[in-house]
């Protein structure tokens, strides 16, 4: 069906399994994001907590590490439930992923010196990296060609409302204590509930069973030792190592992998350091740190929810090329306005909505544009290795800009330094095809 054909009713053409489908996805990165950002909030807390008052100057560069940590186990969770999820299926591998990272974070509040605190952090990521990567895959095989963007950015408005809702519960549970910090990961062991009702509302993906069927018949045949078709040949690839066996499928892994690196690393080298910025201006003035990191904390991740669902929108409208280049450029630009050149308390949440819009609602090109680039057999795996791996080489990123922050004194030349990174991501968004409205390669 044409764009024109649906304009202003796109909503009413979906059916109820598309709708729960989204409400399981969108639910499950809402839990990844309340868990991750409780990480971000909490992680100079914890550090004050498990460490040696001698160590308290270095607490950024410990928390750079932590969080460098979660980034590489997330890399490596990303790539195993991706390749799970072209082999045991989409529905299966989400269930295992949400049930195994509530038992992590749970966990994590049990924490006896930074050491075990990274170490469960590092469990904790790998358990969310295989997350995405399904609920995405399902989400675009389940909804029509004309509202793939809109189901994309509205799931990934769960993060933006799990990093709001953690932001929220900061602000009552930081007074608590110095172990207040145990009491957030606690609450990270409610996703679990979700997968009871995942197992009974939601189908597996069709498309993703009639692939599986062709790769059984495929394997079948090949050990009977007849010659395989081209098609079937590639059936029977590692997934992993058919993200680079074909031309044109290796050359858009390369782009997008070096996109994808380009909007991790500058989220987790720049972004995460934005409550703990706000609060040292607070700091300054005689005002509470911890509550106007919340502050900034809420306004970052309200103007991050209008960004996820806003790049899906207007993808779907504008074309997937010219709203991603434009998302790259605002983020570029909006990093001094934030750090450097905005100093009043109420204006710096006003910036940072704005900056969050771009910068972190930046990721919804994944979610949009990703599952449009690679056939069925494959889906789930090139969608987890372009959103994962980037995290082996990310993970520099928090470690950078945590010893530019100690060596600086300071957060505002750091995070300048590592934005320019957003300029790679510019220049390799034409390079890609556009796929707005059109049918998933099969």
């Amino acid at each position: 069906m044409s764009d024109t054909a649906v304009t202003g009713a796109w909503y009413r053409l979906l059916t109820p399994t598309q709708w729960k489908m989204l409400l399981a996805a969108n639910l499950g990165w809402l839990f990844d994001g309340f868990e991750t950002y409780a990480l971000i909030l909490t992680a100079a807390p914890a550090m004050r907590s498990l460490l040696d008052s001698s160590h308290y100057a270095q607490i950024p560069a410990y928390v750079g590490v932590v969080i460098a940590i979660t980034l590489l186990g997330w890399g490596i969770g990303g790539l195993v439930g991706g390749v799970l999820a072209d082999y045991i299926g989409r529905k299966r591998t989400m269930i295992i992923a949400i049930l195994a990272y509530s038992l992590m974070t749970g966990l994590t509040a049990l924490a006896f010196d930074w050491v075990s605190f990274v170490i469960l952090r590092f469990l904790v990521g790998v358990a969310i990296g295989s997350e995405w990567a399904t609920g995405t895959s399902m989400m675009a095989e389940l909804w029509p060609d004309h509202a793939r963007g809109k189901g994309a950015g509205l799931m990934q408005c769960g993060l933006g409302i799990g990093f709001f809702m953690a932001s929220l519960a900061w602000l009552f549970i930081a007074p608590i204590g110095p172990d207040s910090w145990r009491i957030m990961f606690l609450i990270g062991v409610l996703p679990a509930l979700l997968t009871l009702w995942i197992r009974t509302a939601i189908p597996e993906s069709d498309l993703w069973e009639k692939s599986n069927e062709r790769r059984r018949a495929a394997i079948a045949k090949q050990r009977s030792g007849a010659t395989l078709a081209t098609d079937e040949q590639a059936l029977t690839r590692f997934t992993l190592a058919d993200l680079f066996a074909e031309p044109e499928v290796r050359r858009r892994t390369i782009i997008t992998f070096l996109m994808s690196l380009t909007t991790t690393l500058a989220w987790w080298g720049i972004s995460t350091w934005v409550p703990p910025y706000v609060a040292s201006i607070a700091a300054k003035e005689g005002l509470s740190a911890q509550a106007w990191a919340s502050y900034a904390a809420m306004a970052y991740n309200v103007g991050a929810i209008a960004g996820y669902a806003g790049l899906g929108f207007l993808a779907d409208r504008f074309g997937r090329k010219p709203v991603v280049m434009i998302f790259f450029a605002m983020s570029l630009i909006l990093t001094p306005v934030l750090f450097m050149w905005t100093h009043d308390l109420t204006l710096l949440l006003v910036v940072a909505a704005i900056n969050a819009f771009f910068t972190l609602g930046q990721y919804s090109w994944m979610s949009t544009w990703l599952p449009e680039l690679y056939p069925t057999r494959m889906r789930a795996t090139g969608i987890a290795f372009i959103f994962n791996s980037p995290r082996f080489v990310a993970f520099l990123g928090p470690l950078l800009a945590g010893t530019l922050i100690v060596q600086f004194g300071g957060y505002s030349k750091a995070a300048v330094i590592v934005s320019v990174i957003y300029v790679l991501g510019f220049v390799l968004v034409p390079l890609l095809p556009e796929t707005k409205g059109k049918p998933l390669p099969a």
